[in-house]
């Protein structure tokens, strides 16, 4: 008995459906077979990876600096992964790290395409300062942006006046709290925002005010949103973005935050003096209107939004969590605590404010704030650079439009360098007569072209703050409070876990 013409043309249609599929695959598997290949002599190793994703899921995006320490035992300083079909070079280590960063600057100094931003306006065509190509316009953001920050007097003040002037207002912020158990998270934020806003905005808020308490919350939430594999994942496979609302639906927060700063900057622009400028963003808008016939110049209304978000958020973020830390590592370290006290007492006294004057004096003080850089670890991954043509590093071919990341927990945890690389040990800042010293490898605000600009105002707000509040109090741990972790939470940073203190007066 036959089969139909009907049936005969269904089977037909199945084989025909099963062939293409099985082709659909085949071809699928060689071309991602063909853009993962590593088609270069010299290219570093690296573990295998999976179609389609690469190593994204082999990555623990949660802990990225413990995985590739992992990584490096097995595969060395200078191993490559793949995101998807995205080549990545992973750099460890003091050498290698070094040599990518200071000796191949020129090379290195791009920045990927990070798609999850551009709804931000961070896109390919915007300019700013952190996540910028390397080029021209970055170059005249950032000379802006270093001259302001060392030449603008705030009116009256310089700059170091408004950071010993908030780190009052931050002690008497503690003092209120009468010894009571409490959790610093939010008043260190908060006077370290004030003081990025006074350079920025031009005043600060109260630490009660609702708006520095809804921009630091959505400051928060938008590094929450920066968490895990999902970010790594849109990034790696630009297409997803393209899906209507979910950037915007993901990184609520961020869209927010930034909303939210660009009220501050139409504010200015209905009040400010050209002829009195009161802060950057002032001086900002006036290097817009002297640009108004200018089409190469990057100075413009979409422009301003960025530089002022990175500078608000790298000026908050960095110095307040390695604040956090600081007071962490005194509660576990009474010891240390005591002998930076005695130290201020002999220097500074406990009636007068200290001054930036006195840090030379004072070198066991000037080493426990480097080690609390140093062992908090606060950006152990830095930031992505790109390589902007083909190179080398440690004798590996990097070709252009590898995505580099650099391991810079890797160097601060070196034990070639640091005699205890774990522990916490001031005394890897001081030399045998007890004078400071810093070595090659403390590299915090990373190296090279793209170092962090804001180092020399995160170094005063380090030593002032801290100083002034080991001045005014002897932290303590409540005794009923279990003791905290020293593990920390990386989301962007690696902040420590809540914990609670005592600020007893001294």
């Amino acid at each position: 008995m036959g089969l139909g013409p009907g049936r005969r043309s269904q089977l037909l249609s199945w084989d025909n459906l099963a062939q293409l599929g099985i082709f659909l695959v085949v071809f699928l598997l060689l071309l991602d077979f063909q853009k993962r290949r590593k088609r270069w002599r010299g290219y570093p190793p690296g573990p295998s990876s999976l179609p389609f994703v690469g190593n994204l899921l082999q990555i623990d995006f949660h802990q990225p600096h413990l995985c590739f320490d992992r990584l490096r035992e097995k595969f060395g300083d200078v191993f490559s992964l793949q995101f998807s079909w995205t080549n990545v070079v992973v750099l460890n280590g003091l050498a290698a790290v070094k040599e990518a960063l200071v000796q191949r600057s020129e090379e290195t100094a791009g920045r990927p395409p990070l798609v999850t931003y551009d709804h931000l306006g961070f896109g390919p065509n915007s300019e700013g300062l952190v996540l910028a190509q390397y080029g021209q316009a970055w170059k005249e953001q950032r000379r802006f942006s270093l001259s302001t920050m060392r030449n603008f007097g705030l009116g009256k003040k310089s700059l170091e006046q408004w950071v010993t002037e908030e780190a009052s207002f931050l002690c008497s912020a503690f003092s209120s709290e009468e010894g009571r158990p409490f959790n610093p998270h939010f008043l260190l934020r908060g006077a370290v925002s004030n003081v990025i806003s006074s350079l920025t905005f031009g005043d600060r808020l109260e630490y009660d005010d609702q708006t520095l308490q809804k921009l630091l919350d959505l400051l928060d939430q938008s590094l929450k949103e920066e968490e895990g594999i999902l970010p790594q994942i849109l990034n790696a496979v630009p297409w997803l973005v393209t899906i209507p609302g979910l950037p915007q639906r993901i990184f609520r927060a961020q869209k927010a935050f930034i909303t939210l700063l660009d009220t501050f900057i139409e504010e200015h622009k209905k009040t400010r003096d050209p002829a009195l400028p009161r802060d950057l963003t002032d001086a900002y808008l006036e290097q817009v209107d002297q640009a108004k016939d200018d089409p190469g110049s990057s100075f413009n209304d979409r422009n301003i939004r960025i530089v002022v978000t990175d500078l608000f958020t790298a000026g908050t973020e960095t110095t307040s969590t390695t604040l956090k830390w600081a007071l962490l590592f005194m509660l576990l370290h009474p010891d240390v605590q005591s002998r930076v006290q005695v130290e201020i007492d002999q220097v500074i006294g406990r009636d007068r404010r200290p001054t930036m004057a006195d840090q030379a004096k004072m070198p066991f003080t000037n080493a426990v704030i480097h080690e609390c850089q140093r062992l908090g670890d606060i950006i152990p991954i830095g930031l992505p650079h790109l390589t902007l043509r083909d190179t080398q590093v440690q004798g590996f071919f990097i070709p252009e439009g590898t995505y580099l990341i650099l391991n810079l927990s890797s160097v601060l945890k070196d034990d070639t360098v640091w005699e205890k690389p774990h522990q916490f040990y001031p005394e890897h800042f001081l030399d045998r007569d007890g004078r400071f010293v810093k070595p090659e490898a403390f590299l915090p605000f990373s190296a090279g072209r793209r170092v962090c600009l804001g180092e020399p105002l995160a170094r005063m707000e380090l030593f002032l703050f801290f100083t002034c509040l080991l001045q005014r109090f002897t932290f303590r741990l409540p005794e009923d409070r279990p003791r905290p972790s020293l593990r920390g939470h990386f989301a962007l940073t690696l902040v420590p876990q809540p914990y609670q203190l005592q600020a007893l007066l001294r």
